[in-house]
């Protein structure tokens, strides 16, 4: 029946690409919504005005499929557009490592020239992290401290660098330890500066992650740091993840690709936290 609409050129334009496709007896996606999804993944966040630009449709026409994506458990509603589903359960690392790398790779660099030679710096877990970490390739006398055994293998590379692992169980999905021993081992240090990654930032200014035992280390990370420097992409912000780390207010300066919600930005003036912007 679709296809005798379309041959009969009954089907409006704006609604060629929402025909849906059929997989076997269930009804899936249309074409438009599986190439929204495949931008969400490869971005982390579609933006509805962005949408209807690319495709050449009203802006209530992707409203509709955003609204259907969410229900169909694809998308979560975000203002203004939506981000990636992920529930309680993070994204794999392969895919995170993938995502917004031009962002990344700008935010890294605005980070790491913010970090002098001759100082110490703890880092965690994430593939934002491990950026940082190609950026400080030709850092010289610095003290790396990590839980994350990718950070510790890009910066092999430095001569000029000291690494120092931590302990712990291994995660063999993303190289990071964590644990009371990675916990413990962090406590007996304190550093110039502390680069934490996190999976999420909600419209508080509260950091959130998936892992309670990472999230304990992250804790310790800040603490033990007299600086501390959050890298994040734009994709973060309006994701949901059950675990808080952290406050904003907790972070001395934060490194992004994008401006934050005014009431947001607000905020980080209040406490204080300065918003720095890489340059892609």
């Amino acid at each position: 029946m679709f296809s005798a609409l379309i041959d009969a050129g009954t089907c409006p334009n704006d609604d060629l690409e929402s025909v849906p496709v059929w997989k076997g007896n269930a009804l899936a996606l249309s074409f438009r919504q599986s190439e929204i999804v495949e931008i969400a993944r490869a971005d982390g966040r579609v933006v509805v005005e962005d949408l209807a630009q690319r495709f050449d449709v009203a802006l209530q026409t992707i409203r509709r499929d955003l609204a259907e994506l969410a229900d169909s458990g694809h998308l979560d509603r975000v203002h203004g557009g939506a981000v990636l589903r992920t529930g309680v359960t993070n994204l794999g690392y392969a895919e995170r490592r993938n995502m917004n790398e031009a962002a990344k790779s700008a935010i890294a660099k605005a980070c790491a020239a913010a970090i002098p030679e001759n100082c110490s710096i703890m880092m965690n877990l994430g593939t934002t992290t491990e950026a940082v970490a190609r950026e400080l390739l030709h850092h010289r006398n610095i003290t790396v401290i990590t839980n994350n055994m990718n950070v510790a293998n890009i910066l092999v590379a430095n001569p000029g660098c000291d690494i120092m692992v931590a302990g712990g169980a291994f995660r063999r999905s993303d190289g990071g330890l964590v644990g009371e021993l990675t916990t413990q081992f962090f406590e007996q240090f304190k550093v110039d500066y502390a680069v934490i990654g996190i999976s999420a930032l909600d419209a508080d200014g509260d950091l959130l992650d998936f892992d309670l035992a990472e999230v304990r280390v992250s804790k310790t990370i800040i603490r033990q740091g007299r600086r501390v420097f959050l890298v994040c992409d734009h994709s973060k912000l309006g994701r949901s993840a059950p675990a808080r780390l952290a406050s904003l207010s907790e972070v001395s300066e934060v490194f992004t690709d994008r401006a934050f919600p005014d009431e947001l930005a607000a905020r980080c003036k209040d406490w204080g936290t300065k918003i720095n912007f890489g340059a892609s």
